[in-house]
């Protein structure tokens, strides 16, 4: 994931160019979530892995201290001033009901789901389209892929 002076760096860059000449604008980088298992030794390391658990498009696996684990999609997170006052929240893949987990509970944390926006950038998206448009397709239409 690119640093706040990277992404400074890029809009400093952009600044100076023709907005016309201009394809795509910067955007964040992606990095490969799927399968990580973070090492959460320090209250940083619990905050950055739970925010880029908050990007992340898949399921996520957290062990809490008390071994019991919570499986599903973490839709939302709430930072306070200690790791007790601040929380997750999950939808679990096999219940109704959203839990909410203190980030001091958490013991462990996995990107076990598959990321559903792997690939799926706008320029993936274009390029699709005209590979079909060259392909010579009419009525061209980009379907997205189906979720399981």
């Amino acid at each position: 994931m690119a640093t706040e002076t990277q992404e400074s760096a890029k809009l400093a860059q952009l600044a100076h160019e023709n907005p016309d000449e201009i394809e795509v604008a910067a955007g964040r980088e992606r990095e490969q979530l799927e399968g990580w298992i973070p090492e959460l030794a320090t209250e940083a390391e619990v905050r950055e892995a739970l925010e880029k658990a908050f990007d992340y498009r898949g399921d996520v696996t957290i062990t809490k201290k008390d071994g019991t684990q919570v499986v599903g999609y973490l839709f939302d997170r709430r930072a306070g001033s200690s790791l007790a006052d601040s929380f997750v929240r999950i939808i679990p893949s096999n219940a109704p009901t959203k839990v909410n987990v203190a980030y001091s509970d958490i013991a462990a944390l996995a990107f076990t789901g598959r990321d559903t926006a792997a690939g799926k950038t706008f320029e993936a998206w274009v390029k699709k389209y005209w590979e079909k448009k060259a392909a010579g397709e009419r009525n061209i239409q980009i379907e997205p892929d189906k979720l399981d």
